[in-house]
């Protein structure tokens, strides 16, 4: 969901950037005739960002798994040609559980915002995530 990152301090903060196409396989229903990106597809994009500023370098911490969603809020719709700049920066980290402030922002309007909580996984070595 997100094109690239342009801003990442470990374990504090991300930003990422998510160029918004026509040729995005959820605008044939959303809505044909005024294309607009699913709120839930920001949020996806917000804790994409949000565990990228979780993680440590590969083979150490744990995984952040996307845990719940609190205080979101929508404030105009994000369409074609539209520049979504995500930034998320770590309000909370603790040994199981993470909090994170996500701001949505095109053109430096705010877009969307939520706090975004992450549980923090050790993989096994099948890869399955194992939440303490």
């Amino acid at each position: 969901m997100v094109d690239r990152v342009v801003e990442y301090v470990e374990g504090k903060r991300a930003v990422g950037i998510k160029c918004v196409t026509i040729n995005e396989p959820y605008f044939t229903g959303h809505y044909p005739e005024r294309p607009i990106m699913p709120g839930v597809l920001i949020l996806e994009a917000m804790a994409q960002v949000g565990g990228l500023a979780l993680t440590k370098p590969e083979g150490e911490g744990r995984v952040p798994l996307f845990a719940a969603v609190e205080k979101a809020k929508f404030r105009r719709p994000v369409i074609p040609g539209d520049q979504l700049r995500i930034e998320s920066q770590v309000i909370r980290s603790r040994a199981s559980i993470s909090k994170i402030a996500s701001v949505a922002t095109v053109d430096g309007q705010v877009v969307a915002e939520a706090e975004l909580l992450f549980s923090l996984a050790e993989l096994d070595d099948t890869g399955r995530a194992t939440v303490s």
